[in-house]
């Protein structure tokens, strides 16, 4: 990838929009084609990632995975492996079904207690019942930005089976999980490009639930590269992933987008002032058991986060 191609069509315009074009060209300058060595290591370390892969029904999931150290690794810095024995919880729903080679991924490793996270796209290159291979096509880091600080809780109780609740429209319990949430992970994709995930996160209630089939999530200021927005202003699919950490649940949303500019700052609901949003509409949804040994617990909120009444989040 040439450093005049680093933005596509839908990420420009956005950019220009907003007028941090100059802004998304310097920060432009951290994403490569390998993991150095510092990421690698990083990468090594964590016991948490977050998966946007295309699902059975030729839209978008977003998944979120626990394991243990080593659970994703690039010896070589080109390949990303996942070894599926150091993956906590069932190894026989999606994702790993519909992966084959040729598969366009994107991975989000985070490290809830440092806030430090990295973004790994690419492609599958080979599967087998060990391991999940991916050859990196793009990766950068993420500033630390309306990531809630949590330290791992470690638990005696068994991994959490394929604990199933299905359904097309948030009733009352999906809803109470959704108000709950201050985490949830974005997975968007741009026709060429391929497959991305992101982080989104603010005080709990930040993503607004207009009715039984529509989400408004805010787009908080960012580093201006509009990774996830550009892929949304040219593909309107996209996959959430809301992580309920009390109660160890995960609910995964599948649907449709539409963005939302220059609208009016609402204190309930605020932006941080970019009058940006964007709304999801839910085709289905699926909420699962967190395995029992990745419990967490909160120690700060991000002091960027924007709160009812404009001012921001203390910790």
């Amino acid at each position: 990838m040439t450093r005049q191609d680093v933005f596509h069509e839908g990420e420009v315009s956005l950019q220009e929009r907003s007028g941090s074009r100059s802004e998304a060209r310097r920060n432009g300058a951290m994403i490569a084609a390998t993991l150095h060595p510092a990421m690698r290591s990083f990468l090594a370390e964590q016991r948490m990632l977050a998966l946007a892969a295309p699902d059975a029904q030729g839209g978008l999931s977003a998944h979120v995975l626990f394991g243990v150290p080593g659970m994703a690794t690039a010896e070589e810095g080109q390949v990303v492996t996942l070894g599926r024995s150091r993956l906590l919880g069932s190894q026989l729903e999606p994702p790993w079904a519909d992966l084959v080679p040729g598969t366009r991924l994107g991975l989000l490793a985070i490290d809830l207690a440092t806030r430090r996270r990295l973004r790994v796209n690419g492609t599958v290159s080979s599967t087998s019942d060990e391991a999940v291979r991916v050859t990196v096509t793009e990766v950068f880091p993420n500033c630390p930005k309306y990531i809630q600080r949590r330290r791992l809780v470690e638990s005696s109780g068994p991994p959490a089976g394929a604990s199933l609740t299905r359904g097309t429209r948030l009733d009352e319990a999906r809803r109470d999980t959704i108000q709950r949430s201050d985490t949830l992970f974005v997975a968007s994709h741009h026709p060429r490009r391929g497959a991305d995930v992101s982080h989104r996160g603010g005080a709990p209630g930040f993503v607004q639930i207009l009715d039984d089939q529509t989400l408004r999530i805010p787009d908080y200021p960012g580093n201006g590269m509009f990774q996830t927005l550009g892929n949304l202003a040219v593909s309107r699919d996209a996959g959430l992933a809301f992580v309920d950490f009390a109660r160890g649940r995960i609910l995964q949303l599948s649907g449709r987008t539409s963005l939302r500019f220059d609208v009016a700052e609402d204190s309930r609901h605020p932006t941080g002032g970019t009058g940006r949003s964007w709304d999801f509409q839910v085709e289905g949804w699926i909420e699962s058991l967190a395995p029992a040994a990745s419990r967490w617990e909160l120690l700060e909120r991000s002091p960027f986060n924007p709160v009812a009444g404009g001012a921001p989040q203390a910790g």
